[in-house]
């Protein structure tokens, strides 16, 4: 996620999806520009369709902001104990801790001067409210834009209700929009009085312009005539510009063929985004012939009843919020809602299990942009698992099939959400899905992310329940699993023997039944890890170089990280400072591109050492400082570990002695300063390397396993499964 400011475009969000030429809203602009100079909190207010989220981005635009303008669209959301998480997530953070996404936020906003826009809050209008609420009273340089169908209700809030456009506005805006259908028309008294009878509401004004290629103006204020008649008193205690506007969707929806009508209606069962084979397999059959979907969709798209997205996962569709709950309501009246969801669910659980399969390949960073953007879809259908009878053990399956995303690309504590919510709930003895025990799978799965936040209790009790049951069920995979995550919980709490112990019993078993996968690679890299920290470095260049050969042969990108650092510390340990950072530059290049925060830290202080060894204290200094910023988001308690803090502390102390206190601290709090994104480019945009002090050249036997302060791969965090 990127902010306004450098982007272009309001991070986290995106520009309506409707949007056109800003027409008639100049006073409207410069007043909201006026509350948001003015006021901390600001909330535009106005029905569906009327322009608030078109108004606040271009608001947002003209807004300065010394550390960036961030939206969120809430609208896809539909779990308001999610909106901190999703929060988080446009924020662009990574937080690797066992602390509430809420704390997270605080921590990270703390001193920062930042214009937060939120967008379409209405359904989770309480627990936004909460939020807000608090971040305001503990952050004082905050400003938050809320966009939404009615107010926050917070003292000091500031309302500006965005009214439908001026009749000459109003018609500025057709005109505008027929020609962008390539049937220009004028402002003659028919457009007029079209636009009168849509009361300037854009979005009724833009569905009517979408019917230009077919009717007249005249046409369309004829049939309008009939719809008012009709359709005016559907819902009687809607506002009077809300019902207006629920008729003009009302008339456009008449307007659809019996085909298109079917199409918008079971399109509402997606959240946010879509693409093109999704909606050929949920919203097809039933009346729908799955060849006829793509020209029925497209008919939706020259209607402005679907919009059409270029993303970098390739194209992708939305309806406005609007426009989704007209639809939804039609689906309802059909009996086929439940139906509908069914299919979304199981087209989004067999995406999840070609991701997973999929991500031990070379499309791995595919895979993660792929998630991303379907993050909305999957947790619908996580929701819909975890509320329907008898479906508890499919989103246990489901949760734990996505443990690459929650594990590898920096999502630990929305996936801890969705594992613990899964096995809170009773599910049949023995289930199965896609051939795995699906409480076993979301169990080591809920140990992995756990043991990452650096939360040992709870992660020991998951691992010791998945053992347990696999033993009783017979599950080898199971046990395999759950003993492999206990020895990665021995290795970051420093119980060297126990780790190997264990590490070496799960990739035993995992050879016999043939199991091989980024998570099988890992294993082999913290059991490399073990074999370092007691001194034979041989032996852990030898595993590692073999999961590289492996990960070549696969094209594994995320796992390849890991063996890299170690390679990395052997060759630094060796002697060969060129050779080390080469290594470290591939590994936190790719860490930094999966949001793996472990990698890239480790990675970080270890560079940091290597270019003391170099001869470039001062810069050394400056990347211990920018990993000491990050440090604190990163889960794994490894401060005090004999094994992990050794080079960190020899590297300050050689910074130190060749620059002197005060100019050691000065650099590292230049490096504190750095954005981490920006402290990840200058790591990787170093030129030569700087050899005048070269580093100590070890022995192989005394390695990591002795306490000698350069004896084992870097500061605090270093348990390699990511």
């Amino acid at each position: 996620m990127r902010d306004h400011q450098r982007a272009g475009t309001p991070a986290g969000g995106h520009l309506p999806a409707e949007s056109n030429a800003f027409v008639g809203r100049a006073g409207e602009l410069a007043d909201l520009a006026e509350a948001l100079r003015g006021s901390r909190l600001v909330t535009v207010t106005g029905p569906g369709g009327v322009g608030k989220s078109r108004l606040a981005a271009r608001a947002a635009a003209r807004c300065v902001a010394p550390h960036g303008v961030w939206q969120l669209d809430l609208a896809p959301l539909r779990d308001s104990g999610l909106v901190a998480y999703a929060l988080v997530e446009a924020l662009g953070l990574t937080d690797h801790t066992s602390r509430a996404p809420r704390e997270t936020l605080l921590a990270h906003l703390a001193g920062r001067e930042l214009l937060l826009v939120l967008d379409g809050f209405e359904h989770l209008a309480e627990a936004c409210a909460a939020l807000v609420a608090d971040l305001l009273a503990r952050l004082p340089q905050l400003r938050i834009l809320a966009v939404g169908r009615c107010p926050l209700r917070l003292a000091g809030e500031r309302l500006l209700p965005l009214a439908p456009l001026g009749e000459d506005e109003a018609v500025e805006l057709f005109t505008d929009r027929a020609a962008a259908q390539g049937v220009p028309v004028g402002d003659g008294p028919e457009v007029r009085e079209l636009c009168r009878r849509l009361d300037g509401i854009p979005l009724a004004l833009e569905l009517a312009a979408g019917r230009l290629r077919a009717l007249s103006p005249a046409q369309l204020l004829e049939r309008l005539d009939d719809r008012f008649r009709l359709l005016t008193g559907e819902v009687r205690d809607a506002l009077p510009r809300h019902r207006m506007l629920r008729t003009a969707i009302g008339w456009s929806h008449e307007l659809c063929t019996p085909a298109e009508r079917l199409l918008w209606a079971r399109l509402t069962v997606f959240a946010g985004q879509f693409d093109l084979d999704a909606v050929e397999y949920v919203c097809s059959g039933h009346g729908l012939p799955a060849d006829d979907v793509l020209d029925v969709l497209t008919e939706l798209i020259a209607q402005s009843v679907v919009t059409r997205e270029e993303m970098a996962t390739g194209v992708r569709y939305r309806m406005l919020d609007t426009i989704r709950a007209y639809g939804a309501d039609w689906l309802a009246a059909t009996g086929d809602a439940e139906r509908m969801r069914r299919r979304h669910r199981d087209w989004y659980m067999g995406l999840a299990t070609w991701c997973e399969l999929d991500w031990f390949s070379p499309r791995q960073a595919e895979v993660a942009e792929r998630i991303e953007a379907e993050l909305p879809n999957l947790r619908c259908a996580l929701e819909h698992c975890l509320t329907e009878p008898g479906e508890a053990h499919l989103g246990q399956y489901l949760a734990g099939s996505l443990w690459f995303y929650w594990a590898g690309c920096g999502r630990l504590a929305e996936g801890r959400h969705w594992l613990q919510r899964s096995l809170e709930l009773e599910t049949e003895g023995g289930a199965r899905s896609a051939g795995e025990h699906p409480r076993l799978k979301a169990l080591w799965v809920l140990g992995y992310v756990t043991i990452l936040q650096g939360d040992p209790v709870p992660a020991l009790a998951a691992l010791t329940d998945c053992r347990a049951e696999a033993e009783r069920l017979g599950s080898a995979t199971g046990v395999a699993y759950a003993e492999h995550r206990t020895g990665c919980l021995a290795l970051v709490t420093d119980d060297m023997a126990r780790a190997e112990r264990l590490l070496r019993s799960a990739l035993e078993r995992y050879r016999e039944i043939g199991e091989l996968n980024s998570n099988v690679l890992m294993g082999q890299v913290e059991l490399a890890m073990t074999r370092a920290f007691q001194g034979d470095l041989a032996d852990a260049v030898r595993l590692c170089e073999d999961v590289r050969q492996v990960c070549e042969d696969h094209g594994e990108r995320w796992a390849l990280g890991y063996a890299l650092f170690v390679l990395a510390y052997a060759a630094w340990a060796e002697g060969d400072a060129a050779r080390s950072r080469a290594l470290l530059t591939e590994c936190l290049g790719g860490a930094h591109g999966f949001r793996d925060l472990l990698g890239s830290v480790l990675s970080m202080e270890l560079l940091a050492l290597v270019t003391a060894a170099e001869g470039d204290a001062a810069e050394a200094a400056v990347l211990q400082g920018a990993a000491a910023r990050m440090w604190p988001s990163v889960g794994l308690p490894l401060f005090g570990s004999a094994y992990y803090n050794g080079p960190h502390e020899l590297c300050e102390a050689t910074a130190r002695e060749r620059l002197g206190d005060a100019r050691y601290e000065e650099c590292v709090r230049q490096g504190r300063r750095l954005g981490w994104a920006e402290a990840v480019a200058r790591a990787l945009g170093r030129g030569r390397a700087l050899t005048s002090v070269p580093a100590p050249r070890r022995s192989q036997r005394g390695g990591p396993g002795t306490r000698q302060p350069a004896a084992s791969p870097t500061r605090k965090g270093g348990e390699t499964a990511g």
